[in-house]
């Protein structure tokens, strides 16, 4: 074979590039000490001289020994404290404190310190001969001072090998008995490369290596793709991996600032591809611009958010613009997942080795100390939103720069709270300043009152000392015109992207719609009253459709499929471990779904099966209220509080968690690997729930989602706009506000002189009287308002509540700077809260109708196809959602579900109401139901069964022949109605 496609040639393609371009020189394999895994003379020449003085000191101590006893000294303190640790602390010997790198500063002013960066040395040595026991050797390592950091296995498809072959090499030939080898000790991080991959991991475990990609994605690192890498015409497919990581700059600045050891999993952190890239991109951004930019960075789930945004968070707090002056004052980190603060706190100490770097509001600080962390410069501060509100007039800016990290932007962000986050750190002096320049007057002549109103409209639009960095995986319309970059087509996009795309394909999550079956449910619905009332046509039909989700018969069936699913097939995934997670519509559903599953688990004598639910506030159902801790109670009896939730549900003692609302966003467990949805999911809601089965660990291989209410097509049409890029086609036009301002005015229900008056009021300084005066402006427009027609009034209301709505959009985007809009504004959202509510009529068919008939069919198996597609979102439109109501009688209303529900059904599909019916005449059973004798009543039932379901049995023939040549079927009938009709009775 030709020498140039021959693996040797690679190797010095690597070399040539880093020893002529990146700050490296050749190394030579016989200046390594195998058995202390150590260029030991490199190291000593290093420290010799940097820290002359130092040295001399270390020889008066040691004397001819010194040279070995700063080896071992060097071994012993790596062993205790890693090498990691070393690299960025040192170590002390007898009180001399020895550095065994040093760092590129942040600034340039120190010349002293850029002088010792400079004087590392950093070699690359090729076929290193690593074992005491044997030649094996690997392809290349990097060393620093000294110090084996990198290491690569090359492998070249011209000769048939690929990194696949470079891995197994890793895990079955390099013995992790070797120095070089032990992990956190000597190398830091190993790569497998081939000539179009890259693979990484920190840690060789034998056949338990894992190893990463380390690719960019086929259309390079930030842009939509899949796996791999882009073409490149000019070299090799992974020549980044030299060029813009493994270069000197870059390869410190990792270790320095990047790489961290995660004590509580024993783990190694190196940054993947697609998070040094976005972050590397985010500070080069912000140096060339400077603040007040918006960003929105669409990283799917399982793309390792929490920790981009640890280190984005750490190197802006140290970020210097081309001045060396600190660009911002504050990272303010807005979040409301718990995690982040622990694991920001322990990384960034990492870095710093400085307590208190991270300031963290939680749910037991005040707002009071997000204000006093503020004006006392923290660096950084994790935070809710929430806690902006409290506190946002009494910050202190002083004219300096905040970065604001938002986890999982979205639409919140455009409410009462987001307006005074930017108005307690808006630079609003500049804005003054163009507001006046814009109004061509001076601030003494404006009246005091528009002093107030001023300030608002100073917290609209982005402002020049706030930089926002957004970060979610599923950017709604408004969080991509709010942080999204406008393209010359007018369309908005993410400033970087990770998509869902390319985390299925490199593995970091799996595909939740890889297994994915539907169900249809049938039935037939008939009216049992005598009457045909007129009822408003889409109440009575949720009313409907409620009846038969919350019907006995429907939970019992699907409680049997969803048991008898997990029993068969979850239970036995994860080696066992595997959990199940039931979404249900409503917290009613949660509770009567929890006491079915508990009484088929029971009446089945199933001991290996528990149940846990997950809701907020008190439910009340059959006159007794319930909450989640009453529910939830262990097998000792001992009442499980929220907060060990979720400790409980990973533990072995319970395998299922019904939820209602709770846990469907930001719920990570691993071990969840089937869902059962029974509820209707629409676009961000439905990839947020489905994606909290989509957590790798090992031994997890797939995950299975069952659905009774969602079709494959909705799911898919849910997924799609979030697969690959999610793109905004057009912004809102700003000026939308006018015209739907032109509808309200049409209405004629209030005057200028009103809202001129209301708006003096507001921003007046007689706030002791404020109130009444308030109250005394609105009072004419409500006036006008019962005037009206009821069809009016309903569609003011409607054209009110959208006009709100946008122009809080809109001024979140761009300054309007317009005062009468303003004002109208602060008027319109006090007249909406004073408007009466209106009686809505209220619809109660609980005795009206009866379910006859019922079927559970299995619809769809399979996967749900994604198209590789950018998706695309719709702007945010103006105008009246609201729809003419209309009326149908109560027979037309069921004729029409049935309709749309039904099907051909047999015998064996009919609800047992007949025999209900026949239990009712019953006089000894009513009167042990109505007096609350559960156990009279049990034994009346079981004994009345068998003549009740008898006397049916002419009539229902088929049915009831296949009731009793079936014990299990029969006793799962019997339970299922013993409890439904106890209740109905006792009424």
């Amino acid at each position: 074979m030709e020498d140039f496609l021959k693996e040797r040639a690679f190797e010095e393609a690597i070399e040539e590039y880093l020893v002529n371009y990146g700050g490296y020189k050749k190394g030579n394999a016989k200046d390594f000490n195998r058995e202390l895994a150590l260029d030991t003379q490199t190291l000593l020449t290093f420290v010799k001289k940097t820290q002359l003085k130092k040295w001399e000191r270390y020889v008066t101590i040691y004397e001819s020994d010194a040279e070995k006893q700063f080896i071992n000294r060097f071994n012993k303190e790596v062993k205790n404290n890693g090498l990691l640790t070393v690299l960025r602390k040192g170590f002390k010997d007898r009180g001399i404190d020895f550095r065994v790198c040093y760092f590129k500063p942040e600034t340039s002013i120190n010349e002293e310190t850029v002088q010792l960066y400079n004087q590392n040395i950093l070699h690359c040595t090729r076929q290193l001969h690593y074992s005491v026991l044997n030649e094996n050797s690997i392809d290349m390592v990097l060393f620093l001072n000294g110090i084996p950091i990198v290491s690569m296995e090359l492998k070249c498809q011209f000769t048939g090998q690929t990194a696949m072959n470079a891995i197994n090499q890793y895990k079955f030939d390099r013995a992790s008995r070797d120095t070089i080898f032990e992990f956190k000790h000597r190398v830091l991080v190993h790569f497998a490369i081939d000539l179009y991959e890259v693979y990484m991991t920190t840690h060789l475990q034998g056949s338990n290596t894992y190893f990463l990609p380390f690719n960019q994605g086929s259309n390079g690192a930030g842009n939509v793709g899949g796996k791999g890498n882009p073409h490149n015409e000019l070299g090799y497919q992974t020549a980044y991996l030299w060029e813009t990581v493994l270069c000197k700059d870059r390869l410190m600045e990792i270790i320095h600032k990047y790489m961290h050891y995660q004590k509580e999993n024993d783990r190694m952190i190196f940054p993947r591809y697609h998070q040094l890239d976005v972050v590397t991109k985010l500070l080069a951004d912000v140096k060339e611009h400077g603040p007040g930019k918006n960003y929105l960075i669409q990283h799917s789930a399982g793309s390792g958010k929490s920790n981009s945004i640890a280190w984005l968070s750490h190197r802006l707090a140290g970020l210097h613009d081309v001045h060396d002056e600190k660009i911002f004052q504050s990272i303010i980190v807005v979040t409301d997942r718990k995690v982040l603060d622990s694991q920001l706190q322990d990384t960034i100490y990492q870095f710093d080795h400085v307590l208190g770097v991270v300031e963290c509001i939680d749910d037991k600080k005040r707002a009071v100390d997000l204000r006093d962390a503020i004006n006392s410069g923290k660096r950084i501060i994790i935070t809710t939103l929430q806690k902006f509100p409290v506190i946002y007039n009494e910050i202190q800016t002083n004219g300096n720069n905040f970065a604001i990290i938002v986890d999982e932007a979205h639409s919140s962000q455009t409410g009462e709270a987001a307006k005074k986050l930017k108005k307690a750190l808006g630079n609003t002096e500049e804005v003054l300043e163009e507001y006046r320049q814009l109004e061509n007057e001076l601030e003494e002549n404006t009246p005091d009152y528009e002093d107030k109103l001023v300030e608002e409209l100073t917290s609209h639009g982005t402002l020049s000392n706030l930089s926002f960095f957004a970060f979610t995986a599923t950017p709604k319309e408004k969080t991509l015109q709010l942080f999204g970059e406008k393209q010359e087509d007018g369309s908005y996009r993410a400033f970087h992207i990770y998509s869902m795309r390319q985390a299925i394909e490199e593995h970091f999550i799996l595909d939740v719609l890889k297994n994915y079956a539907t169900y249809q449910r049938y039935y037939k619905i008939v009216k049992a009253a005598a009457d045909d009332p007129d009822i408003e046509t889409s109440k009575a039909t949720k009313q409907i459709a409620r009846y038969e989700s919350l019907h006995p018969h429907s939970l019992a069936q699907k409680t049997a499929i969803m048991v008898e699913h997990f029993r068969s097939v979850t239970q036995h995934k994860i080696g066992g471990r595997a959990k199940a997670m039931i979404v249900t519509a409503s917290r009613l559903h949660a509770v009567r779904y929890l006491f079915e599953m508990r009484r088929y688990i029971e009446s089945q004598g199933y001991k290996d099966l528990d149940v846990l639910v997950a809701f907020s506030g008190t439910v009340n159902d059959h006159e007794e209220d319930w909450t989640e801790e009453k529910l939830n109670k262990t097998k000792n009896g001992e009442t499980i509080k929220e907060s060990q939730l979720k400790e409980e549900f990973h533990s072995d003692n319970f395998n299922m968690l019904i939820v209602a609302e709770k846990y469907q966003t930001g719920f990570d467990e691993p071990l969840l690997h089937t869902m059962f949805v029974d509820k209707k999911l629409t676009s961000v809601k439905a990839v947020q729930t489905l994606s909290r089965l989509n957590r790798t660990m090992k031994g997890k291989t797939d995950t299975f989602v069952l659905d009774f209410v969602n079709t494959a097509e909705d799911i898919q049409a849910a997924f799609q706009p979030y697969y690959e890029a999610t793109v905004l086609e057009q912004e809102t036009d700003p000026n939308v506000i006018y015209d739907l301002k032109s509808t309200l005015d049409d209405f004629q229900i209030y005057q200028q002189s009103e809202i001129e008056r209301f708006a003096s009021s507001f921003y007046g300084k007689d706030e002791k009287n404020a109130q009444a005066l308030l109250t005394a402006c609105i009072k004419p427009a409500l006036d006008r308002y019962e005037m009206k027609a009821n069809e009016e009034k309903e569609s003011f209301k409607s054209e009110l509540s959208t006009f709100i709505r946008i122009y809080s959009f809109i001024i979140q985007v761009c300054r309007m700077f317009d005062k009468d809009m303003q004002k109208f504004f602060i008027y319109a959202k006090f007249l909406q809260k004073c408007l009466p509510k209106g009686e809505s009529e209220t619809v109660d068919l609980t005795d009206k109708v009866m379910l006859e008939f019922y079927k559970l069919e299995k619809t769809s198996e399979g996967s749900i196809i994604l198209e590789n597609s950018e998706g695309y979102v719709a702007n945010i439109k103006g105008g009246s959602g609201r729809k003419e109501k209309k009326k149908d009688s109560l027979s037309a209303i069921i004729d029409k579900m049935n309709e749309r529900f039904g099907t051909q059904f047999t015998e064996q599909d009919k609800v047992l109401e007949q025999m209900k019916a026949d239990f009712a005449k019953n006089e000894k059973m009513v009167n042990a139901a109505k007096s609350g004798d559960r156990s009279l009543f049990k034994h009346l039932y079981e004994k009345n069964f068998i003549d009740i379901a008898m006397n049916r049995y002419e009539q229902n023939d088929q049915f009831f022949t296949s009731l009793f040549s079936d014990e299990a079927k029969l006793a799962f009938i019997m339970n299922m109605m013993q409890e439904v009709l106890y209740k109905d009775l006792k009424k």
